[in-house]
């Protein structure tokens, strides 16, 4: 990974009936939000489509002209349901077959006589794609253009990133800190409002939460310059400070 003063984005699009039907719950975008965060690259758009060709080349090369890079979860399985790479190809104008190397990889995991042509469908690869390591079942994802298409399976779709991270530009990262204020949103709104204004390149977000009818707030300030947040922070203690009082 090589770091600069570029700011890196992301955008993350989640394939599945399943995760809008609500039978599946998504694991994938807090951990891929976070992981992103962590090593400089924005994670700033999110969708969720159907298993529907068109939705997801449409979603596709949205994302993809918006943003540094796409990542996809779901939609790369043995089933006829698993169009995502169908998907890619058609959004890339590509052709479509089984990779040479996806399909020896896959002869070389399975036992003689178990390599389905089902499970073959997981070698169909867009021409011209490179192909994205996968060390819990093998079958590979693959990464065409600035898209990333990964396994919608939480584990498997963990792997697939840390084969991928070190292929990817980064760039500053987003800072955080937290302030924790034991008063309800409205006592200090217009403080933090005051206090973002007099802060240009800081953001300041505020987190209202209630325990057993008590309610307070935690503030979160974030900046990709330490200096900057740290004033903010000092500020939005005072203002948290003279609110109690």
């Amino acid at each position: 990974m090589t770091a600069d003063q570029d700011i890196v984005t992301a955008g993350f699009l989640v394939i599945g009936d399943e995760i809008l039907s609500g039978r599946t719950k998504d694991k994938n975008i807090g951990y891929l939000a976070e992981y992103l965060t962590a090593i400089g690259i924005d994670l700033a758009e999110v969708r969720v489509v159907p298993d529907v060709e068109d939705r997801i080349v449409e979603a596709v090369r949205e994302l993809s002209a918006r943003y540094t890079y796409v990542f996809t979860s779901g939609g790369i399985g043995p089933t006829h349901d698993d169009i995502t790479a169908d998907s890619m190809a058609k959004a890339f104008g590509v052709p479509i077959g089984h990779d040479p190397r996806a399909v020896e990889i896959l002869r070389n995991f399975y036992p003689e006589g178990q390599l389905t042509e089902a499970r073959l469908r997981m070698a169909r690869i867009p021409e011209g794609a490179e192909l994205i390591e996968n060390p819990v079942s093998k079958a590979p994802g693959f990464r065409i253009g600035n898209v990333h298409v990964m396994a919608g399976v939480p584990a498997i779709m963990q792997a697939m990133l840390d084969a991928v991270a070190p292929t990817l530009k980064t760039g500053l990262r987003m800072l955080s800190e937290a302030v924790d204020a034991d008063l309800p949103e409205s006592r200090i709104a217009a403080a933090l409002r005051e206090i973002q204004d007099a802060h240009p390149g800081v953001m300041i977000g505020s987190y209202p939460r209630s325990v057993d009818g008590r309610f307070s707030t935690q503030i979160v300030v974030r900046s990709r310059d330490a200096g900057l947040m740290r004033q903010a922070c000092d500020a939005v203690r005072t203002a948290v400070a003279a609110a109690a009082r």
